[in-house]
């Protein structure tokens, strides 16, 4: 089953638990997928869904920084519950190990030395760990390793 397909049985599933709140994620995800086939004039791909839904995740996250900061509880236990709904279509996130061993892989690929060698890492390691990984983590351990 394509991940498509697969939100729309989730949704009506959702509809006759009476789920209000995975609906109401599912349905912001549909429309966020939506939009971007809309945009490219294509059907996306499930990888393209992956990304999209990946990025849904990832502004939950900064919003939940945010919210946190200004205390808003309430606001905070909902993100954090569309973030755990969103991630569920999401493939499985790799560990920090398996990060670091990749990232390890690819600096001994491209032969990178240092600091301004980054971009090439980067520029390497993205397009292997998307959906699958936080980009800002991978950042960071790219940094430490080049560093």
């Amino acid at each position: 089953m394509s991940l498509h397909e697969r939100l729309v049985e989730d949704m009506k599933a959702a509809m006759k638990d009476k789920d209000k709140q995975k609906l109401s994620v599912i349905r912001m995800a549909r429309a966020a997928i939506k939009d971007q086939e809309i945009n490219q004039r294509k059907e996306l791909t499930d990888q393209e869904i992956v990304e999209v839904l990946a990025k849904l995740v990832k502004q939950n996250k900064e919003s939940l920084v945010e919210y946190e900061k200004a205390e808003q509880e309430e606001r905070v236990e909902e993100l954090k519950q569309e973030i755990e709904i969103l991630q569920e279509y999401l493939p499985e996130q790799l560990t920090e190990e398996e990060l670091e061993e990749l990232i390890d892989e690819v600096i001994s690929e491209v032969g990178a030395q240092d600091m301004s060698d980054m971009g090439q890492v980067m520029g390497a390691i993205m397009p292997q760990v998307k959906g699958k990984a936080d980009g800002n983590i991978v950042n960071q351990l790219v940094r430490e390793r080049l560093g």
